[in-house]
């Protein structure tokens, strides 16, 4: 039996068959053609404010609606003519330069305002210890006549500045302690005064402090020492005025290593004596933490 083998012209109008097939299959359809080009009008810069409505029927595009200027409606018409499936255009849009704008698309920079800008909180001024504090006695204070435990006041004879601001001002109220006070004895025992400070006001708020203590001895006659301790050396100094001399008869020369007191003198066997407005010198043995200065 002899086989039938199909002849050129059937193979060539197989092949043709096929590729229209698929050319068809690969044409958009109606719908997403109508679509895409809906889609382009609205994420087109110069279209986006349009409204229109995009209908498409067997590849024929009618675009109806408002656009706001001639020139978007031209943008409209290429974008519809370009898009793939589309085979005519019947363009229906009308111009209204009244239609509202669409929202902006920003960056998230412009529509975030930026942080405001915090200034920087005013820090706590410190005094640190090892300041040297120079006071004014504000009352007469005596080895006899003073009680241990006895407060005193005094003020600041000499500002004192921290980083090169004033922190403690001068004539500051400043309070004291007597922290030992005992009377010399005729023929034997020792007479004692020592102090020391325990707070000064500043600015309205008055803060604790800790000084060395200024220790002043007589035993004797002619005997008289006087030191600091707590954190001084020792070598601070009673130096001029005469005891009893009177309010400011014992104001004179600071001397010493950094903690003294002058003012507090004696005569053979009297006691130790300090007028008022005796200038002592005391150093903090711990820092003075204050409240930030007010702007």
């Amino acid at each position: 039996m002899r086989n039938i083998q199909p002849s050129s012209a059937s193979i060539i109008v197989l092949i043709m068959l096929l590729a229209f097939s698929s050319a068809c299959s690969k044409h958009p359809s109606d719908e997403t053609v109508a679509k895409d080009i809906q889609a382009k009008v609205a994420a087109d810069p110069d279209t986006k404010d349009s409204q229109v409505d995009v209908v498409a029927k067997d590849g024929k595009v009618t675009v109806t609606g408002k656009v706001r200027s001639a020139e978007a409606q031209q943008k409209v018409e290429q974008i519809a003519r370009e898009q793939p499936g589309a085979t005519g255009l019947d363009d229906q849009t009308a111009v209204a330069s009244d239609l509202p704008m669409a929202p902006r698309e920003t960056t998230q920079a412009a529509t975030t305002p930026p942080p405001p800008i915090e200034k920087p909180k005013p820090q706590p001024v410190v005094v640190p210890a090892g300041t040297v504090l120079t006071v004014s006695l504000g009352e007469p204070l005596g080895s006899k006549t003073s009680q241990t435990g006895q407060t005193f006041v005094a003020t600041l004879a000499q500002p004192v500045l921290v980083e090169g601001k004033p922190a403690l001002p001068k004539g500051s109220d400043v309070t004291g302690k007597v922290v030992a006070a005992k009377a010399k004895g005729k023929f034997k025992g020792e007479g004692q005064l020592d102090l020391a400070l325990t707070s000064i006001s500043v600015a309205g708020h008055r803060y604790p402090i800790q000084t060395s203590v200024l220790e002043n001895t007589v035993k004797g006659k002619g005997k008289r020492t006087a030191a600091t301790t707590g954190g001084g050396a020792a070598g601070g100094a009673l130096i001029g005025g005469i005891a009893g001399g009177g309010k400011g008869a014992g104001i004179g020369a600071l001397v010493g290593a950094g903690a003294g007191l002058a003012g507090g003198a004696f005569t053979g066997n009297k006691q130790i004596e300090v007028p008022a407005e005796s200038a002592m010198t005391f150093k903090l043995t711990a820092p003075l933490t204050m409240e930030p200065p007010l702007e």
